[in-house]
């Protein structure tokens, strides 16, 4: 399938900004695309700050490469080729954004660094492909990370993104059989990479929490702040999976290895168990974001992140991130 030869509305819009050199018209055409843009540039790169700086450097080029544009394709496919490729460009400089070995013995491989993605910055259309829940969710984030560069390019034009074969060939410079044997590797990465109980990240898009998700987040926030320990660890499914970013080695598969590790680290002993909670949602994932009062400080302090899945009432998998400092989701800094 191929698309139309004549020019929408918005590629004729485009061509004209562009031949006119009309810098402000230009960026109201395409500061519409900037959401789903960044949505496309975190799925390659699994962090919020580079998606942000890629978005921006996918705008520069395009902003240099606007004659080019004859309108022979859809103006949203033309970006989404310059912002996979400059993904592409930035991978192939930073050796620093593929996996390296989890510590601890059959912990997989880790993402140290994975941020959060604000809902907030999500695209507002329900309807978009690009916010579909089951591929923002981290644990799909973090499966698609194991793949190499253009693999991984494959992989999202393909299957996220729905884009037929030939078009992902001509974005990327491959030919149509290179990509599919890519996207069959890719697909196989993935699926092995992805929690037993996540297989299928082709679900259906879902939007709102559900009244099981909420009462967890609820259940979370109040044994944080009664430094009920044993109330949390009620929470926690056996089998969870459990990671603290961007600490190394912080991977472990059981509650009660968490549960051990927050004991031993101090958590809810005097100087520590001061907590404020905000329930929130990130990756349309329930979270809640975790605030400390420190000794002889009058304010709570944003601390760190929880980033909750929830699975038949119970925490199956708790990624933890320090948000010290850290501005990603437009949450206050104190309360």
């Amino acid at each position: 399938m191929t698309e139309a030869r004549q020019p929408g509305d918005d590629e004729a819009a485009f061509i004209a900004a562009a031949r006119s050199n009309d810098a402000a018209r230009f960026a109201l055409i395409t500061e519409r695309y900037r959401r789903e843009l960044q949505v496309h540039c975190y799925r390659m790169l699994a962090n919020y700050d580079d998606a942000q700086d890629l978005t921006q450097e996918t705008f520069l080029r395009v902003w240099h490469r606007r004659e080019s544009f004859q309108g022979r394709a859809a103006l949203r496919t033309w970006l989404y080729r310059i912002a996979t490729n400059a993904c592409l460009d930035f991978l192939d400089k930073r050796n620093d954004r593929t996996p390296v070995p989890a510590e601890l013995p059959g912990a997989g491989w880790e993402v140290h660094y994975l941020q959060p993605y604000p809902d907030r910055m999500l695209p507002e259309d329900p309807q978009e492909s690009v916010v579909a829940r089951e591929t923002i969710e981290l644990a799909f984030i973090v499966a698609v990370q194991h793949l190499p560069a253009r693999q991984r390019a494959v992989f999202i034009l393909r299957d996220v993104l729905g884009w037929p074969a030939a078009q992902a060939a001509g974005a990327l410079g491959l030919s149509v059989a290179s990509v599919t044997s890519a996207l069959q590797r890719a697909r196989v990465t993935v699926r092995g990479q992805l929690p037993g109980r996540r297989l299928d990240w082709r679900g259906a898009a879902t939007y709102e929490l559900s009244d099981e998700e909420r009462v967890v987040v609820k259940s979370y926030i109040d044994a944080h702040e009664r430094n009920d320990l044993d109330g949390l660890m009620a929470l926690l499914r056996a089998d969870l999976r459990f990671t603290m970013l961007p600490e190394p080695g912080a991977l472990v598969v059981t509650a009660e290895d968490a549960v051990d590790g927050w004991v031993s680290s101090g958590l809810f002993r005097r100087g520590y168990d001061d907590w404020r909670c905000i329930a929130t949602t990130v990756n349309r994932m329930p979270a809640a974001a975790l605030y400390l009062r420190g000794p002889g400080d009058r304010e709570h302090r944003l601390f760190n992140i929880a980033v909750l899945h929830i699975v038949e009432g119970k925490i199956a998998e708790l990624t933890g991130f320090d948000a010290t400092g850290k501005p990603w989701l437009g949450l206050p800094a104190t309360l």
